[in-house]
Protein backbone atom coordinates (compact mmCIF):
# COMPACT_ATOMS: atom_id res chain seq x y z
CA UNK A 1 0.00 0.00 0.00
CA UNK A 2 1.23 3.51 -0.82
CA UNK A 3 1.93 5.72 2.16
CA UNK A 4 -0.82 8.04 0.89
CA UNK A 5 -3.29 5.16 0.96
CA UNK A 6 -2.28 4.32 4.50
CA UNK A 7 -2.76 7.96 5.51
CA UNK A 8 -6.23 7.96 3.97
CA UNK A 9 -7.22 4.92 6.01
CA UNK A 10 -5.98 6.64 9.16
CA UNK A 11 -7.89 9.81 8.27
CA UNK A 12 -11.10 7.86 7.74
CA UNK A 13 -10.65 6.26 11.16
CA UNK A 14 -9.81 9.49 12.98
CA UNK A 15 -12.90 11.43 11.88
CA UNK A 16 -15.53 9.29 13.68
CA UNK A 17 -13.25 9.13 16.73
CA UNK A 18 -13.10 12.93 16.78
CA UNK A 19 -16.89 13.22 16.45
CA UNK A 20 -17.44 10.76 19.29
CA UNK A 21 -14.99 12.71 21.47
CA UNK A 22 -16.90 15.94 20.86
CA UNK A 23 -20.21 14.28 21.71
CA UNK A 24 -18.80 12.76 24.91
CA UNK A 25 -17.46 16.14 26.02
CA UNK A 26 -20.82 17.81 25.33
CA UNK A 27 -22.68 15.16 27.35
CA UNK A 28 -20.39 15.85 30.30
CA UNK A 29 -22.00 19.28 30.59
CA UNK A 30 -25.17 17.46 31.68
CA UNK A 31 -24.05 15.50 34.78
CA UNK A 32 -26.21 12.46 35.31
CA UNK A 33 -27.96 13.32 32.06
CA UNK A 34 -29.60 16.35 33.62
CA UNK A 35 -29.11 20.10 33.50
CA UNK A 36 -27.68 21.84 36.57
CA UNK A 37 -28.64 25.16 38.13
CA UNK A 38 -25.13 26.60 38.00
CA UNK A 39 -22.07 26.07 35.83
CA UNK A 40 -20.07 25.94 39.05
CA UNK A 41 -21.67 22.56 39.72
CA UNK A 42 -20.01 21.02 36.67
CA UNK A 43 -16.71 19.19 37.16
CA UNK A 44 -13.79 21.49 36.37
CA UNK A 45 -12.14 19.08 33.93
CA UNK A 46 -15.20 19.27 31.68
CA UNK A 47 -14.34 22.95 31.09
CA UNK A 48 -10.86 22.00 29.90
CA UNK A 49 -12.57 20.77 26.68
CA UNK A 50 -10.30 17.74 26.33
CA UNK A 51 -12.74 15.93 24.05
CA UNK A 52 -14.13 19.01 22.33
CA UNK A 53 -10.83 20.65 21.43
CA UNK A 54 -8.05 18.14 22.10
CA UNK A 55 -9.48 14.97 20.56
CA UNK A 56 -12.12 16.81 18.55
CA UNK A 57 -11.28 20.02 16.72
CA UNK A 58 -7.51 19.52 16.77
CA UNK A 59 -7.99 16.02 15.37
CA UNK A 60 -10.22 17.07 12.47
CA UNK A 61 -7.43 19.02 10.75
CA UNK A 62 -4.91 16.13 10.70
CA UNK A 63 -7.66 13.73 9.61
CA UNK A 64 -8.59 15.94 6.62
CA UNK A 65 -4.92 16.33 5.68
CA UNK A 66 -4.42 12.56 5.83
CA UNK A 67 -7.47 12.03 3.63
CA UNK A 68 -6.16 14.45 1.01
CA UNK A 69 -2.77 12.79 0.64
CA UNK A 70 -4.21 10.07 -1.62
CA UNK A 71 -6.00 12.42 -4.01
CA UNK A 72 -3.03 13.24 -6.24
CA UNK A 73 -1.59 10.93 -8.89
CA UNK A 74 1.67 9.75 -7.35
CA UNK A 75 3.31 9.40 -10.76
CA UNK A 76 1.78 12.37 -12.53
CA UNK A 77 4.46 15.04 -12.30
CA UNK A 78 6.20 14.68 -15.68
CA UNK A 79 8.57 12.03 -14.44
CA UNK A 80 9.62 13.99 -11.37
CA UNK A 81 10.40 11.41 -8.71
CA UNK A 82 9.26 13.55 -5.81
CA UNK A 83 5.89 14.38 -7.47
CA UNK A 84 5.36 16.91 -4.68
CA UNK A 85 4.53 13.94 -2.50
CA UNK A 86 7.59 14.09 -0.30
CA UNK A 87 6.69 17.59 0.86
CA UNK A 88 3.07 16.56 1.37
CA UNK A 89 4.11 13.56 3.42
CA UNK A 90 6.49 15.71 5.44
CA UNK A 91 3.69 18.17 6.19
CA UNK A 92 1.56 15.24 7.33
CA UNK A 93 4.15 14.56 10.04
CA UNK A 94 3.56 18.08 11.39
CA UNK A 95 -0.21 17.58 11.40
CA UNK A 96 0.24 14.17 13.00
CA UNK A 97 2.19 15.90 15.76
CA UNK A 98 -0.67 18.39 16.23
CA UNK A 99 -3.14 15.52 16.48
CA UNK A 100 -0.83 13.67 18.86
CA UNK A 101 -0.61 16.67 21.19
CA UNK A 102 -4.39 17.20 21.10
CA UNK A 103 -5.13 13.55 21.85
CA UNK A 104 -2.48 13.44 24.58
CA UNK A 105 -4.05 16.52 26.17
CA UNK A 106 -7.46 14.84 26.19
CA UNK A 107 -5.92 11.67 27.62
CA UNK A 108 -4.29 13.55 30.49
CA UNK A 109 -7.42 15.60 31.29
CA UNK A 110 -9.56 12.44 31.26
CA UNK A 111 -7.14 10.53 33.48
CA UNK A 112 -7.04 13.39 35.99
CA UNK A 113 -10.85 13.67 35.95
CA UNK A 114 -11.28 9.94 36.55
CA UNK A 115 -8.85 9.95 39.46
CA UNK A 116 -10.23 13.14 40.97
CA UNK A 117 -13.88 12.19 40.64
CA UNK A 118 -16.85 14.44 39.90
CA UNK A 119 -18.04 17.51 41.75
CA UNK A 120 -21.22 16.79 43.67
CA UNK A 121 -23.34 18.00 46.57
CA UNK A 122 -22.62 16.68 50.06
CA UNK A 123 -24.51 18.14 53.01
CA UNK A 124 -25.44 21.20 50.98
CA UNK A 125 -21.86 21.86 49.82
CA UNK A 126 -20.54 21.30 46.31
CA UNK A 127 -17.13 19.69 46.52
CA UNK A 128 -14.85 16.88 45.30
CA UNK A 129 -15.23 14.10 47.89
CA UNK A 130 -13.14 11.52 46.01
CA UNK A 131 -10.05 13.55 45.19
CA UNK A 132 -7.72 10.68 46.10
CA UNK A 133 -9.37 8.27 43.66
CA UNK A 134 -10.57 5.88 46.37
CA UNK A 135 -14.09 5.81 44.95
CA UNK A 136 -12.93 3.69 42.01
CA UNK A 137 -12.45 0.63 44.18
CA UNK A 138 -15.04 1.40 46.86
CA UNK A 139 -18.46 1.88 45.31
CA UNK A 140 -20.14 2.35 48.69
CA UNK A 141 -18.62 5.83 48.75
CA UNK A 142 -20.80 6.76 45.80
CA UNK A 143 -23.74 7.15 48.17
CA UNK A 144 -22.14 10.32 49.53
CA UNK A 145 -23.05 12.22 46.37
CA UNK A 146 -26.69 13.21 46.61
CA UNK A 147 -26.84 15.59 43.66
CA UNK A 148 -26.65 15.29 40.68
CA UNK A 149 -28.13 11.81 40.70
CA UNK A 150 -25.92 9.21 38.96
CA UNK A 151 -23.19 11.79 38.35
CA UNK A 152 -20.43 9.31 39.26
CA UNK A 153 -21.22 6.57 36.70
CA UNK A 154 -22.06 9.28 34.16
CA UNK A 155 -18.73 11.08 34.48
CA UNK A 156 -16.75 7.87 34.90
CA UNK A 157 -18.23 6.34 31.75
CA UNK A 158 -17.80 9.41 29.55
CA UNK A 159 -14.30 10.25 30.74
CA UNK A 160 -13.33 6.59 30.27
CA UNK A 161 -14.64 6.77 26.71
CA UNK A 162 -12.57 9.90 26.12
CA UNK A 163 -9.55 8.18 27.65
CA UNK A 164 -9.87 5.22 25.29
CA UNK A 165 -10.64 7.33 22.21
CA UNK A 166 -7.70 9.65 22.84
CA UNK A 167 -5.37 6.68 23.42
CA UNK A 168 -6.38 5.24 20.03
CA UNK A 169 -5.86 8.64 18.41
CA UNK A 170 -2.39 8.92 19.92
CA UNK A 171 -1.47 5.55 18.41
CA UNK A 172 -2.93 6.42 14.99
CA UNK A 173 -1.14 9.77 14.87
CA UNK A 174 2.07 8.00 15.85
CA UNK A 175 1.57 5.55 13.00
CA UNK A 176 1.05 8.41 10.56
CA UNK A 177 4.21 10.14 11.81
CA UNK A 178 6.18 7.01 10.92
CA UNK A 179 4.23 6.59 7.66
CA UNK A 180 4.87 10.24 6.78
CA UNK A 181 8.58 9.82 7.45
CA UNK A 182 8.68 6.82 5.12
CA UNK A 183 6.74 8.78 2.51
CA UNK A 184 9.13 11.72 2.86
CA UNK A 185 12.16 9.50 2.29
CA UNK A 186 10.77 7.15 -0.36
CA UNK A 187 7.93 9.15 -1.91
CA UNK A 188 4.30 8.11 -1.82
CA UNK A 189 4.59 5.02 -4.01
CA UNK A 190 7.35 2.84 -5.30
CA UNK A 191 6.51 4.11 -8.78
CA UNK A 192 7.90 7.47 -7.72
CA UNK A 193 11.35 6.03 -7.47
CA UNK A 194 11.44 4.60 -3.99
CA UNK A 195 14.20 2.05 -3.58
CA UNK A 196 14.88 2.02 -7.29
CA UNK A 197 11.35 1.39 -8.58
CA UNK A 198 11.09 2.30 -12.26
CA UNK A 199 7.40 1.96 -12.91
CA UNK A 200 4.00 1.39 -11.41
CA UNK A 201 3.62 -1.66 -9.24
Amino acid sequence: MCSGGCAKCLGITLIPLAVLSVLANILLFFPGGKTVNSNDHITDEVWFFGGLIGSGVLMIFPALVFLGLKNNDCCGCCGNESCGKRFAMFSSIIFAAVGFVGAAYCFIVSAVAIHKGPKCEINGNWTYPFIDGNYLSNHTLWEQCKTPVDVIPWNLTLFSILLILSAVQVVLCGIQAVNGLIGTICGDCKCCGCCGGDGPI
